[in-house]
């Protein structure tokens, strides 16, 4: 009966594993095959062992008469737009959620069953809305035309400013393409699952010791930033992470609001795969360099934040 009872636990550790391996490690083996192939000139590509994707993405296919950052330009891009935008989520997200879990319960599970639902929207749907919020014709900018306010930035010498930040014409405001406009529609599209992962660490806190703080006369900010964020650090950080890696692979909020000379490897990806060029070596070749930085950035976060812990 026990060997019996072992053989099945074994046969399923088994199958487990099985599983794993179909849906992840061979993916990522197959990946890795392909971005050491190459293309054929008038052709789509063949199986090789040549590292010469990887060398065309960090110094050029011309190397070493030719240097080009065109595709490291990418990389730093996709990392600095899903960082930025993580952490302005997170940040915009926690105070909400605090005062939330200080709601009752039946507010509380509304707001819930609110975002819960929010996520089921599309990042298309959500890149379509913003694009028309912050059209020249029908959004934000005619708003600013219409009611003076591009008038009194001219007058108060502050449209010379935005000019230099991309965010205006010699007429009036615009907000895209632009660096600003990518940031903040990638913000609202994770801010529901900054809520919802905050929300449970949040919830949990011990109130005992805010009253305590707050009986020694600390002011709320105070209380929060001493009391609260210390027992909620680690959450905190691990939502920025896990918003940082979904963003990584936003693509059509990249493709309707940044620069063209600012697009991120998700768009490089896509053209090199699907696009004119059907270089799938390139693009698995890109996808691993992506994959590698996402890594790298998550191994020195916990690497930083286990060094603070034990200096703590």
């Amino acid at each position: 009966m026990i060997e019996a009872a072992a053989r099945t636990g074994v046969a399923k550790r088994l199958l487990l594993l099985a599983v794993i391996a179909f849906l992840c490690l061979i993916p990522f083996l197959l990946i890795i095959a392909v971005s050491l192939g190459q293309k054929i000139d008038g052709a789509y590509w063949e199986w090789g062992l040549t590292l010469g994707n990887y060398k065309r993405f960090f110094v050029g296919a011309d190397w070493p008469q030719t240097t080009s950052t065109l595709h490291l330009s990418q990389l730093w891009y996709s990392i600095y737009y899903a960082m930025v935008a993580a952490i302005a989520a997170v940040a915009t997200a926690f105070p909400f959620t605090y005062l939330m879990t200080r709601g009752s319960s039946r507010r509380q599970t509304f707001w819930l069953i609110f975002f819960l639902s929010s996520v089921s929207l599309s990042e298309v749907f959500v890149a379509m809305g913003w694009d028309v919020l912050l059209s020249a014709r029908s959004g934000l900018p005619m708003l600013f035309r219409e009611t003076g306010i591009t008038d009194w930035l001219k007058d108060a010498g502050w449209f010379g400013t935005l000019r230099d930040w991309g965010l205006a014409t010699p007429r009036n405001v615009k907000f895209k393409p632009s660096g600003l406009a990518t940031i903040v529609t990638m913000t609202y599209l994770v801010w529901p699952y900054a809520v919802i992962l905050l929300y449970p660490p949040l919830s949990r806190l011990d109130r005992s010791t805010e009253e305590a703080a707050r009986t020694m006369g600390a002011r709320p900010f105070t209380v929060v930033r001493t009391v609260v964020l210390p027992q909620v650090r680690l959450p905190v950080i691990g939502a920025v992470l896990v918003l940082f890696v979904f963003l990584l692979g936003a693509y059509v909020v990249v493709a309707v609001f940044a620069d063209t000379s600012k697009q991120t490897l998700a768009i490089a990806i896509y053209e090199s795969v699907r696009g004119i060029a059907l270089d799938a070596p390139f693009g698995a070749a890109q996808a691993m360099v992506l994959l590698v930085s996402a890594g790298a950035v998550l191994l020195f976060s916990t690497w930083l934040t286990r060094k603070k812990e034990g200096r703590a």
